[in-house]
């Protein structure tokens, strides 16, 4: 549905986006992920068709980026950063315009803003001028905007952006619905958004690839160590010094909930290592009680740190 390869865009003497290749399928959700000035938001420009790349090639449902433009416009649905809205239109009027900008017979567009404005959760407002109503509400029409059309492809730049917690709530749920439906390209700097909604993470640093996989693979492949999670009766301050002795075990970190007769660690060992057993024989040996073990594997947030600050 999307193959981006060995793109190149050059400002002047700063290259943005460095040699960067990725795929994805139908009705996946991809998570963007990159720190400020990675080259997302140029990325984003390029497969929209709002700027060229210097060099490589990118093709949408089929399409060339740079030699049929109209063609990718007419199948993508664009939500940038900051919402290009009209603040003294109406909701209606305002989709209105837009599905005529983008070539909508005029017999249809009555039907589709109506049932975009419904499936976004526009009804209460649909008739309100646009500079009236909220910033959940404004994001839901910048989304509404980017579906009107019903396109094969949605690229979402930063659609949580500067909403209260109720609203990202309302706004993720919209996405999870339309996934399937809609092939999704996520940019967030929001990680569990990405865990809860994207089945393939691309993460980009310095306009430089650095990792592409699934989130539960990327949490399993990045670093060298795994961790458990031990929840031990007995004295915490002795407990943690004797974890931190045994053998494969390369740190102990005590949870700061510890009460003054047990505990919860977060212990970390070299891969290929299993400690399991002698953690076990350990606290049998000194009497005290094992309440929890269990792995852990790391977070997104872990994964993200861990590669942008290897690639730094």
């Amino acid at each position: 549905m999307i193959a981006v390869e060995n793109l190149i865009k050059d400002y002047g003497s700063h290259r943005a986006i460095d040699d960067v290749s990725f795929s994805m399928e139908k009705g996946e959700i991809l998570g963007f992920l990159g720190p400020n000035g990675a080259g997302k938001t140029t990325m984003m420009r390029i497969l929209t068709c709002c700027m060229p790349a210097t060099s490589g090639r990118a093709t949408v449902a089929g399409y060339d980026c740079f030699d049929e433009p109209l063609e990718v416009r007419r199948r993508i649905g664009y939500l940038p950063e900051r919402v290009p809205l009209y603040d003294d239109m109406r909701v209606s009027d305002y989709l209105e315009f837009v599905a005529g900008m983008k070539g909508m017979t005029a017999s249809s567009v009555p039907d589709s803003v109506r049932q975009v404005a419904e499936n976004c959760g526009l009804s209460d407002v649909y008739g309100r001028r646009i500079g009236a109503i909220s910033r959940g509400y404004r994001q839901r029409v910048g989304l509404a905007q980017a579906l009107v059309n019903d396109p094969e492809i949605l690229i979402l730049d930063e659609p949580t952006v500067g909403l209260d917690p109720g609203q990202i709530k309302e706004i993720r749920a919209l996405i999870k619905d339309l996934s399937g439906r809609h092939t999704i390209i996520l940019s967030t700097h929001i990680l569990p958004e990405v865990s809860l909604l994207c089945s393939k993470v691309v993460i980009i640093n310095q306009g430089k690839l650095v990792a592409m996989d699934t989130p539960e693979n990327l949490g399993a492949q990045v670093g060298g160590s795994s961790r458990l999670l031990l929840h031990i009766g007995g004295p915490p301050e002795q407990v943690e010094t004797a974890l931190g002795q045994v053998s494969g075990v390369t740190s102990v970190q005590r949870d700061g909930t510890s009460q003054v007769d047990e505990c919860r660690f977060f212990v970390d060992f070299d891969q290929g290592q299993n400690p399991r057993k002698d953690l076990q024989a350990l606290i049998a040996e000194n009497n005290w009680e094992l309440m929890e073990m269990r792995s852990i594997s790391a977070s997104l947030e872990d994964v993200f740190i861990k590669l942008v600050t290897r690639e730094d």
